[in-house]
């Protein structure tokens, strides 16, 4: 489960909660049924309107993917197509094809499928490519579907404000309730960009980070299929895959290839006595 998409709503809305308590204010003055009707059915309203129901339909995933999305270690999935090369350089690429079972990257594994088939390599490329297309549109349908609600809301809020506004002035004949009814009638403003700025628009910026960093692991994916398929030394595919780790592992990766080097080297250039 990713933590910080709630541990971040707990923190935002309780600072908000922690906020008013300090001020002196009641919860339950915030309270106001009229104000979520028009903030909150108004956005789904602009929303229906705006998307068609093909995007509307993955509403529900989208939310619980930046609840429940837990990102693939880079150097893991590194070290997996390391270890494909290796055996694929001492036993053919069609030893691969027992390591299939164990691959848990979807994309990773139907390259290996591939591969092991024998498919064209541009062939290959050209299948995976369309499999990310398809998943990137996905993942941007979401992300944008969420922050065109957080444009939405805020405008809602405000209409809910001006309704309220000009029912107060409706009805002035008591003078003594007017700054409670203004009070209420801007309850619409602050539900509208509240639900924006700690709701729509993080959600939606962070599936669009979430997807940003399935299209770094994905073309390290294309970038090892490559380099297993033409059968290139493993410690090279390792030289190419390290711009994609985490710069504390792609250090450790490095020091410890040029150690692998230096006692090779030493090795080599011992002759017994």
């Amino acid at each position: 489960m990713n933590l910080t998409t709630p541990l971040g709503l707990i923190v935002g809305f309780g600072a908000l909660l922690l906020g008013l308590i300090l001020e002196g204010g009641a919860v339950s003055s915030f309270m106001e049924p009229s104000a979520a009707v028009i903030v909150f059915g108004g956005t789904i309203g602009a929303t229906l309107i705006s998307f068609p129901g093909s995007i509307i339909s993955q509403l529900p995933k989208s939310i619980l993917t930046a609840f429940v999305f837990k990102m693939e270690s880079a150097t893991e999935l590194a070290n997996v197509m390391v270890g494909l090369a290796e055996r694929a350089r001492r036993e053919g690429l069609l030893a691969l094809e027992e390591e299939i079972p164990g691959i848990e990257n979807p994309l990773l594994k139907k390259g290996v499928m591939l591969v092991v088939d024998g498919t064209d390599p541009d062939l290959v490329r050209g299948v995976l490519e369309a499999d990310i297309a398809v998943r990137e549109r996905e993942g941007e349908g979401g992300s944008g579907l969420l922050e065109a609600m957080g444009g939405y809301a805020p405008t809602m809020g405000i209409i809910g404000t001006v309704m309220g506004l000009v029912n107060v002035l409706g009805h002035m004949t008591d003078p003594s309730r007017l700054g409670e009814s203004i009070a209420v009638a801007f309850i619409a403003t602050f539900y509208g960009i509240g639900s924006a700025n700690l709701m729509w628009l993080p959600l939606g910026s962070k599936l669009k980070k979430q997807a940003e960093i399935a299209g770094l692991l994905d073309e390290m994916i294309m970038e090892g299929l490559g380099s297993i398929q033409s059968g290139e030394n493993p410690r090279i595919l390792q030289e190419r895959l390290q711009p994609y780790l985490p710069k504390k592992a792609a250090s450790k990766a490095k020091k410890e290839q040029e150690a692998n080097v230096g006692g090779a080297t030493a090795r080599e250039g011992f002759q017994p006595g």
